[in-house]
C-alpha cells in the first residue's frame, strides 16, 4: 500500500461595583495583542479599553466598544476558563492589558478566532459561573460596553453547569472558507503552517514582539520562494491573524492532499536567555529527544487550551494500527527532510547546538504527510530576535528551506535512499 493510498483509507452587579461607568486605575491595566489585522475604519466594531473590578467572590470584566455587538459566553474546565465569543472585533487596547488579573480573573487574552469571529479567553482562578454577559448601548459620551459578571462557585456546581450549557458553534473555518485549494495539476502540494494566531499570540519577546506575527511573515516569505520555483503548489493553514486549532491544521493538510507539511514557530525560554539560541528542526516522536524538546512540545500542544477550544469531544483522527503502519514510512520521509533543512540552514541561520530533535507535537501527527516543525530561534534571546525580525535574514532563510524542499522532492522522485531512514 502506498503512503497516499494508506492515508486515504483513514478515516455580567450594582452600586460601587458598576465599574463599567468608571475609569480603571493604571495599576489594573496590564497588550498581549495588537489590532488583529489591518481593516478599513469602521469595518468592524473597535474595542478601545478593558478593565477589571471586584474580588474573589464576584468579578466584573468590561470592554469599551465603538458599537454594540451580540455576545455569548460559556465555561471550560481543567483549566478553568470563561470564553466570550463575539463577531469580528478590531482590538485597539492599551499595551500589555490582560496580563495582570484581579479577583476571579487571573488573566485574559483576545483575538480573531476565525474569519468573522473574535474571542476573549479568561483564565479563572477557580470554578466560576457566568452570572451575566451583556452589551450596554452607548449613552451620551460613554461608549458601548461589553459587561461580563463572574461569581465564584464550587467544583460540582461548575461541572453540572458545564454539562447543561448550550454552546455556540466554534468550528474553525474549513478550507473552502479560507485559502482556495490549489488545483491539482500533478505538482506536489506543500502546506505551510504559521504557528499560533488570533487569540493565541504564542511566545512574546521582552520587547513585545509576538511569535504569531513573526512566523506569519516568515511563512509568507517561504510561500513566495516556493511558488517562484514553479515546481510546487503551495497552501497555508492560515494566511492572516486567525487562530486555527491544532487538529484542524492537520486536517487541512490531509484534506488538501499535501505531500509535505512545514510548521513555522519561534521559541521562548525563561532561563539562560543569553546562552540558549538558534534554530531547531523537530520531527514527531512520542518519546522526546531531550527535556527541552519535551518542554517545547508540551507548551505548543497547549495552544488549543489557550484559545479556549473544548477538546473533550475531539475525535481520534485515525485508528492506532493504521497510524502505526503509515507513519513508519512518513517518519522516514520527515527525518529525511529535517536533515535537508538543517543542512541548508547552516549557511544562513544560527543553529541550536542540537539542531535536530523530536517530540510529540500534535501538529505533526498526520499519519500520511511528512511533517516537520521549524523553530526559527528564541524571541527571548536578543541576537535571535534581531535576526528573525530582519527582512534580509528572513529572505535568506526562506530560500534555504525552499532549497531543502527541492532536495527532498528530488530525492523522492529519483527513488534514492532516505538519509533519515531507520
Amino acid at each position: 500500500m502506498t503512503l497516499r493510498a494508506a492515508g486515504s483509507a483513514l478515516t455580567a452587579l450594582a452600586g460601587a461595583f458598576l465599574l463599567g461607568l468608571s475609569p480603571a486605575g493604571a495599576g489594573e491595566r496590564a497588550a498581549i495583542m495588537r489590532p488583529s489585522m489591518p481593516v478599513p475604519p469602521d469595518a468592524y466594531p473597535i474595542a478601545t479599553d478593558a478593565r477589571l473590578g471586584g474580588d474573589a467572590s464576584r468579578t466584573r470584566l468590561v470592554f469599551d466598544l465603538s458599537r454594540t455587538v451580540e455576545v455569548s459566553a460559556f465555561t471550560l474546565a481543567d483549566p478553568y476558563r470563561v470564553i466570550v465569543d463575539l463577531p469580528q472585533i478590531t482590538f485597539q487596547l492599551p499595551s500589555r492589558i490582560g496580563e495582570r488579573g484581579r479577583g476571579l480573573v487571573k488573566a485574559f487574552r483576545y483575538g480573531l478566532v476565525m474569519q468573522g469571529g473574535s474571542r476573549i479567553v479568561i483564565d479563572a482562578s477557580g470554578p466560576v459561573r457566568v452570572e451575566k454577559a451583556f452589551v450596554l448601548d452607548a449613552v451620551d459620551n460613554d461608549p458601548a460596553r461589553l459587561v461580563l459578571d463572574l461569581v465564584s462557585t464550587d467544583r460540582d456546581s461548575f461541572m453540572r453547569n458545564l454539562a447543561l450549557e448550550s454552546r455556540p458553534s466554534r468550528t474553525a473555518a474549513r478550507p473552502s472558507e479560507r485559502d482556495a485549494r490549489p488545483p491539482n495539476d500533478g505538482r506536489p502540494l506543500v502546506m505551510i503552517d504559521a504557528g499560533h494566531g488570533g487569540v493565541d499570540s504564542g511566545a512574546i519577546a521582552p520587547t513585545g514582539e509576538m511569535e504569531k506575527n513573526i512566523v506569519l511573515e516568515f511563512a509568507h516569505a517561504l510561500r513566495e520562494k516556493l511558488e517562484k520555483t514553479g515546481k510546487y503548489r503551495v497552501a497555508m493553514t492560515r494566511s492572516d491573524d486567525t487562530f486555527i486549532p491544532l487538529g484542524e491544521r492537520v486536517r487541512l493538510s490531509r484534506a488538501a492532499g499535501a505531500s509535505l507539511f512545514v510548521s513555522i514557530h519561534a521559541d521562548a525560554i525563561t532561563h539562560n536567555t543569553a546562552e540558549v539560541r538558534g534554530a531547531t528542526v523537530f520531527t514527531l516522536s512520542e518519546t522526546a529527544s531531550d527535556a527541552e524538546a519535551a518542554r517545547l512540545a508540551d507548551s505548543e500542544n497547549r495552544a488549543d487550551v489557550i484559545a479556549g477550544v473544548d477538546l473533550s469531544a475531539e475525535p481520534e483522527e485515525v485508528a492506532d494500527i493504521l497510524i502505526d503502519l503509515t507513519q513508519r514510512e512518513t517518519k522516514n520521509f520527515s527525518a529525511s527532510f529535517a536533515h535537508s533543512v538543517v543542512g541548508e540552514m547552516k549557511a544562513t541561520a544560527r543553529l541550536n547546538k542540537n539542531p535536530l530533535k523530536s517530540a510529540g507535537f500534535r501538529v505533526l501527527k498526520a499519519p500520511d504527510v511528512p511533517s516537520v516543525l521549524i523553530e526559527l530561534g528564541y524571541v527571548t534571546n536578543k541576537e535571535d530576535l534581531k535576526l528573525i525580525t530582519s527582512d534580509a535574514w528572513r529572505t535568506r532563510t526562506a530560500e534555504a528551506i525552499a532549497q531543502a524542499v527541492n532536495t527532498f522532492f528530488t530525492t523522492r522522485l529519483a527513488g534514492a535512499p532516505n538519509p533519515g531512514s531507520n
